[in-house]
Parts: C-alpha cells; structure tokens; sequence
C-alpha cells in the first residue's frame, strides 16, 4: 500500500519558468535556478540516463532541481548567501504571555524576550529569508497583526494592522504573503513587504483553515480544516477553490492518558478528525495530513484530491517536518485529543520514512510532554518543538531521541529554527524549498 512510483522518484525535471525579480530584497532567482536545472539535465542526458521530463510550472517559482526530491535544496549544505550573517536563534511565539521568547541553541538559553501583539501563533520567514514575520492573530478580535522580527539582530521592528493572522504562507512566486484567516474562512493574499492587501479567497467550507503546502509544480495548495475534518484543494492562480475532502477516520487511535504506549488503543468513536499540518512528500505524489483526533497522518494523493492511505503515529498527532536529507518525516503528537490539554502528556516524536511510508522510531518524552510545532535545526541534529501546554521548548536530538528542555513562556505554539537551508520560504515555521 502507498508504494511510490520508483521510476518518477528517479527522474530529474527540467522545470521551466519565467525569469523574474521578486521586490522582496532583490532576490533574482528564476533565470540562476533555471540554468542550474538545465545543466543537470544536460549531465544525465550524456550519462545515457532517462529523458528529462519538462514541467512548466507557475511563472516565476524557482525551478525545482530533483523530481524525487523537492527538498533537495534545503539539506544543510545549501544555505543561502541571504541568511549567512544571520543570527542562529530560535524563536518562540508565547500564545499567551503575547510575548516571543529567542533562544541561544548553543548556549540553550533564553537569551531574549520581547512583546508583540495579542496571541501571537507562528513565527513565519518571508519568502525572501530576510524578515520573520510573528502572526498575531488576537483570539477572533479586530486587533490582529504581524510584527517583524530581524534576524540579522533578532530584534523587532515595525508591527503592522492585518486582519485575523492566524498563519502565513507565501505563493510560490514569492509575489504574494497569504494571511490565514481562520475565522474569517478566508485567505488574504497580500504584498510580502508592505502587506497592503491584493485579494482575497473564500473558503466557505473549511471551518478551521490553518496550515497548508503546496504542490511540486506550484499550480494549487491544500489547506487544512480543523473545524470540518476535511481539506481543501485551491487554484491560487485562477483565484478558486478546486474542492473538498472529508478524511477517512481509523477503526482504533492511541489513549491519550499514561505514559505513550503504542499497544494500548481505543475504538475511534468520532466521526471527523481535526487535521493540522499538512506537508508534501520529496517526489510530491503525496501529502501528508497530521490529526490530533485520529492520532496519525492521513496519506493523499493531491493532483486527484483522495485518499490512499493512513499511518498511526501518536496521540494528538500535530507537527510535521522533513529530515534535512528528505529521507524521514518527523512527526510531532501532543498526547491529547484536546484543544487544551494537560501538562505532562503522553506527546512525543514518530519518525516516518518517507520511501517506505513506514513508522521506524517513536520518541516519547520521559515524564510526559507536549510536542507541537516547530522545525528541524539546519545542520540536521536537532528537533526543536514547542511544549503547548508544558510552557518549555524541547530539543531532540535526531540520531538518539534524547530530548532536551528549556523553559519559555505561556503555551508556546509554532516556533522557527533561523537560519535555515533553502533558497525561499512557503511560510509556516520554515516551509523552505
């Protein structure tokens, strides 16, 4: 079940794009990435290797390098000229001490502490690599914002109105932030820098519209809808939604009292899920749809828009973030089916090997804990996750599962590891490609 297409996973695509500047510093891309794909083309064509399949993608993404794997640029040998001054910090929103606390990952300390606007939900780089943008989303008030965040000093700047920022994303062109109105069942595509607004998407069927990622070629996003159980497929470049998914809930999930025991599971009673990140698979033939209420991710095929296949993976499944080499999928579960959990969880790590789709290490935290978002340190050796309703950040260490704490503030939620490999940023905590 769920077995990869070995031979699309071995092809390299020539992907052709439109040359473009980006306004986001600068950054000219298109006519270097291109280039770069090309000359990969022409090195397997005279090895005698297979036809280089040509995808035309959105105009002014950057090309992709490898078709098995679109993280390909993100290992920890490719980072960019743009973040090589940068501080190397972690920075964590604080939902309810509206506060960012910055972390020394050297020193494990907390180094910094700085306000910002009401219920700040992620800490988000722009698709540029120069700003991080903290979403202020204020609880379904009218006082949402965004603050800026330099990490060249790890200070912040200028904060700025914007209404119901929930999560960020970034089109893949680099030309547009998408705001996540999660109440408002709505996305707002605004400019990356000045956040001026451009447009505007409903969603009117995805109650809950948080987190996203987008296809290999850029053409939709899928958006999940926690509200609804389901997911929603949308065409960014002609402004509409594609469909919906309701997902497939398991027979059993995992208890969600004691330590984390993967023998121990419970007759699934309800009826529809509450999915929360979602990424896509290296090859990008899959996404993969974290559940808190079926305590695993759900395995689709999104040019299709169905679902194909399920994996178990802990109580309150929540965060998901590549390995630096693409290989492995580490997925972060709270250890409850509750918004609001309890302290001292059974949360902890599961680790998926993306060829495979297939759990090969389970990292539960002694004495209990509460994993939820964050990402993977740039040189590949350490998880960094907030504890949600632990107030502390915990630090894996990707080799053994050993796990480190730091206390922060009130219920940290979807921190970033900065700098990070990759030549642009989707959004979320670090999306980068």
């Amino acid at each position: 079940m769920n077995n990869f297409d070995t031979m699309a996973r071995r092809r390299r695509l020539l992907v052709l794009t439109l040359p473009v500047i980006v306004g986001l510093g600068g950054l000219v891309l298109a006519d270097k990435l291109s280039a770069q794909a090309a000359a990969g083309s022409a090195a397997q064509s005279a090895s005698g290797s297979a036809a280089v399949a040509a995808v035309v993608t959105v105009s002014g993404m950057p090309a992709v390098i490898d078709a098995a794997n679109l993280y390909s640029e993100t290992t920890s040998s490719h980072m960019s000229e743009a973040v090589r001054q940068d501080l190397e910090r972690v920075y964590v929103p604080n939902l309810r001490s509206n506060d960012v606390s910055v972390i020394d990952p050297i020193g494990m300390t907390v180094v910094d502490r700085f306000k910002v606007g009401k219920a700040p939900q992620h800490v988000v780089p722009s698709w540029d690599l120069r700003t991080l943008w903290v979403a202020n989303n204020a609880e379904r008030t009218n006082e949402g914002s965004v603050t800026a965040v330099d990490p060249r000093t790890g200070k912040p700047g200028k904060t700025i109105a914007v209404d119901d920022p929930y999560n960020m994303y970034f089109t893949p062109d680099g030309r547009s932030a998408i705001v996540v109105a999660e109440a408002r069942k709505r996305l707002d595509f605004r400019d990356p820098v000045t956040m001026a607004l451009q447009y505007s998407i409903d969603v009117p069927g995805c109650g809950g519209i948080n987190h996203a990622d987008f296809s290999i070629d850029g053409r939709y996003v899928i958006f999940t809808c926690e509200f609804e159980g389901t997911v929603a497929k949308i065409d960014y470049v002609n402004r509409k939604v594609l469909g919906y998914l309701k997902l497939t809930m398991p027979a059993t999930r995992f208890k969600d009292s004691g330590p984390f025991d993967p023998s121990k599971t419970e007759i699934c009673t309800v009826t529809k899920g509450m999915p929360q990140d979602i990424r896509v698979s290296p090859d990008g033939h899959h996404f993969y749809i974290a559940d808190m209420d079926a305590d695993g991710i759900h395995v689709l095929d999104g040019d299709s828009l169905r679902q194909v296949g399920f994996i178990q993976t802990g109580p309150g499944t929540h965060g998901l973030y590549p390995s630096r080499d693409g290989k492995s999928l580490y997925v972060a579960f709270r250890g409850s089916h509750k918004v609001h959990g309890k302290p001292k969880g059974p949360g902890g790590v599961t680790v998926v090997n993306f060829a495979t789709e297939k759990v090969t290490a389970q990292w539960p935290i002694p004495g209990g804990g509460s994993p939820d978002m964050g990402n993977v340190s740039a040189d590949g050796k350490a998880l960094w996750l907030s504890g949600r309703y632990d107030d502390v950040v915990y630090r894996f260490d990707t080799t053994s599962g050993a796990v480190a704490q730091i206390k922060v503030g009130k219920e940290p939620h979807g921190l970033t590891v900065w700098p990070q490999p990759g030549r642009y940023s989707l959004g979320h905590t670090g999306n980068l490609r």
